[in-house]
C-alpha cells in the first residue's frame, strides 16, 4: 500500500496563493501590497491562516513570497531557485558583474527582514525575463530558515548561482 504524503505548509501556502489570486482580484490586489510595510496589513487575513503574523520572522517571508507571486500572476510553482534565476537574468549568467553584485548584496543580508527587502527588486528583474519560473516553495523555506541559520541559506543561494552555469558549460 503506497503512503500518500501530506503537502508541506509551504506547498499548501503556495497552492493557496495561486488559487486565491486567480479567483479573486481583490485578494490578489491585497497580496500585491503585502511587501510594503505601510499596506502589508491588508494581506494579514490570508497570512494568518498559515502563520502567527505577530512574529516578523514568520510574517515577512510569507508576505514577501505572496506579494511576489501575486505580482507575477503565478499559475503554478516553478522549478528555478533564486540563485539560478538571478544568473539567468543575464546573457553571460554568473559571469556577469551586475549579477554578481546583486548576489553579493543578497548574501550580505544579516536578517530575514533585510533579505526580504533586498529580494523585492530582484523579483521585478526576474519577472521581466520570460521563461523564468521561480520555485516559490523552496524560496519560502529558505526565508523561513534564514532567521535560524542564515549562513546555510546564503551558501545554498551562492552554490545555486554558481553551479547552474558551470554544469551547462561542462555538458
Amino acid at each position: 500500500m503506497s503512503e500518500i504524503t501530506k503537502p508541506s505548509k509551504n506547498e499548501q501556502f503556495v497552492k493557496f496563493i495561486i488559487d486565491i489570486t486567480q479567483k479573486n482580484n481583490g485578494c490578489a490586489a491585497a497580496l500585491k501590497r503585502a511587501d510594503n510595510p505601510a499596506t502589508e496589513y491588508q494581506s494579514w487575513e490570508y497570512l494568518a491562516r498559515f502563520i502567527d503574523i505577530e512574529k516578523d520572522y514568520e510574517r515577512l517571508p510569507y508576505a514577501t513570497v505572496a506579494s511576489a507571486m501575486a505580482k507575477a500572476k503565478v499559475e503554478q510553482n516553478g522549478a528555478v531557485k533564486i540563485g539560478e534565476a538571478l544568473a539567468r537574468c543575464y546573457e553571460d549568467g554568473n559571469k556577469n558583474d551586475q549579477a554578481k553584485a546583486k548576489l553579493r548584496r543578497l548574501l550580505a543580508c544579516e536578517t530575514v527582514e533585510e533579505a526580504c527587502r533586498v529580494l523585492r527588486p530582484l523579483f521585478s528583474l526576474i519577472g521581466s525575463k520570460a521563461g523564468i519560473q521561480l520555485d516559490y516553495i523552496s524560496l519560502l523555506q529558505d526565508l523561513r530558515n534564514f532567521h535560524f541559520n542564515n549562513q546555510r541559506v546564503k551558501s545554498q543561494w551562492a552554490q545555486n548561482f554558481y553551479r547552474h552555469y558551470s554544469i551547462e558549460e561542462n555538458a
